[in-house]
């Protein structure tokens, strides 16, 4: 199999990754609340179970990508995480107690740590102009999976038998469901996901040149009696020399292999943790990955306990509500690949912050202290949320395929777990910050106002360096970045 078809079918197989990860999502997050009252929970162990998934893939993400960059084998590490996911949703579809809840949630979560691997392949896999194509398909991916999931609750919930000692129920069965989906994923990796570099590419090239080339030169070219080795060399010195004053050049020689110390050293070798992470560009594209999934899961908390004290929104209504913000994040995903391959992510992430800024804002003014009547707050809370859900494609795009340009390849599983465990740690905060100020929403959105509000101006200030780094090559083949 030719190393294109090899790259499709990996890039499919990722895809489905990331679509079963927005489905698990959606599934297990409508009944959770009941599940665990079943279980004679406490009320705060909601925000554990849901807080213990994020914090062990905040732990997982940095290892399995440092394990990825050390051994360049990402098709074993999705594997290994991925029977995390397998055991952990079995776990929870065992349901004996609320501790065995919260435990499963946490081995799941470490199933998730997998992302960096999975981030840190594209990038060393992709070119750059490319990566925020890439990326952004992977993300609506994961949109598309929190988009569908909600239709598979749907006759989960009509489930009600026995399995040996088990209860199947509609609280129990997406723990099923989703263990034998990872099952079936398994597989799917197995067969059709390649651990393939871009070398190996461009090995195949030269190799399906050098046929190509041979074949051109043929018999009239090349007389019997100047064959001396083995097919297709030319060893005649006179022969190629005619040839090459003729502007004729009969073969190129493949470009010689980089030196054996160089293909083994390790990328860790010459890393520094202080000079990856602490320059100014960096550091603009981490706050700008905590401040903004700070301030979407803040808002993801309030949005129920809102619409039911505003709206009386039921399950029915929130569950479309949930979709059509789905359908909305889908086609801004789309749009954000068309837009990146015209403007720089910098440009892209401005956009998505003048978004943000704007949401904030019209929410401080409109829902924190709601005035009319019915129509007019709905239609208020409408604007609010869709101009939320229209910035999350253009900074989430951006952030991560500027990170990706501004980091050392080398180093991108590490680097990039980092990235996605600053995310786990704002999704762990964030829901905490609003579950407790529901009730005074100028205090949590004023926070979060202020939070956008530092994050722009650290982006204009470092506006000119939010760019790919130059890279020279000089005469000893290394490369210096400007």
């Amino acid at each position: 199999m030719d190393c294109r078809r090899k790259r499709r079918l990996t890039f499919f197989t990722i895809g489905l990754i990331f679509l079963l990860s927005g489905i698990e999502y959606a599934v297990i997050l409508p009944t959770i609340w009941r599940y665990l009252q079943t279980l004679n929970a406490a009320p705060y162990f909601l925000g554990l179970s849901l807080s213990a998934f994020s914090f062990s893939g905040l732990l997982a993400g940095p290892l399995f990508g440092f394990w990825s960059d050390r051994t360049l084998s990402t098709k074993k590490i999705i594997m290994f995480a991925n029977v995390f996911e397998i055991v952990g949703n079995f776990m929870y579809f065992m349901g004996y107690s609320k501790w065995l809840l919260l435990c499963s949630r946490l081995v799941a979560g470490i199933g998730t740590g997998a992302g960096s691997s999975i981030f840190g392949f594209l990038t060393r896999n992709t070119a750059p102009e490319e990566r925020s194509t890439v990326f952004a398909a992977v993300m609506a991916s994961r949109q598309a999976g929190l988009l569908i999931g909600p239709a598979f609750n749907i006759f989960l919930r009509l489930c009600n038998f026995q399995i040996g000692p088990f209860t199947v129920n509609k609280y129990t069965s997406p723990g099923l469901f989703m263990c034998l989906l990872w099952i079936l994923l398994q597989f799917v990796i197995l067969f059709l996901f390649w651990d393939f570099t871009p070398q190996d590419e461009t090995r195949q090239r030269n190799r399906v040149e050098e046929v190509e080339q041979e074949e051109e030169e043929g018999k009239p070219l090349v007389g019997p009696s100047e064959l001396t080795g083995s097919y297709g060399t030319v060893t005649s010195i006179q022969s190629r020399t005619s040839s090459v004053a003729n502007g004729d050049v009969t073969h190129v020689s493949p470009p010689p292999s980089p030196p054996p110390e160089e293909v083994n050293s390790s990328p860790f070798k010459n890393f520094s943790a202080s000079g990856e992470f602490l320059r100014e560009e960096v550091v603009v594209v981490l706050a700008a990955q905590f401040i903004t999934l700070f301030n979407q899961t803040a808002l993801e908390t309030m949005v129920t306990p809102l619409t039911q004290m505003l709206f009386n929104f039921g399950e029915l209504e929130n569950s479309i509500m949930y979709c059509v913000c789905g359908v909305e994040v889908i086609a801004g995903f789309l749009f954000v690949r068309w837009l990146s391959k015209r403007v720089a992510e910098r440009v892209v992430l401005a956009v998505g912050l003048i978004l943000y800024n704007i949401s904030c804002v019209w929410c401080l003014i409109f829902l924190a202290n709601p005035q009319g009547g019915f129509a007019w707050q709905l239609a208020e809370f409408i604007i609010g949320v869709f101009l939320q859900v229209l910035g999350l494609p253009f900074v989430a795009v951006a952030q991560v395929s500027l990170f990706s340009k501004i980091t050392s390849e080398k180093t991108q599983g590490f680097t990039q777990g980092i990235r996605r465990s600053v995310g786990g740690l704002a999704t762990i905060l964030g829901p905490l910050w609003a579950g407790g100020l529901t009730s005074d929403l100028y205090i949590m959105l004023g926070l979060m106002m202020g939070l956008l509000v530092l994050l722009t101006i650290m982006m204009v200030v470092s506006y000119e360096r939010l760019v790919e780094p130059v890279t020279v090559d000089n005469p000893t083949g290394t490369e210096s970045e400007d």
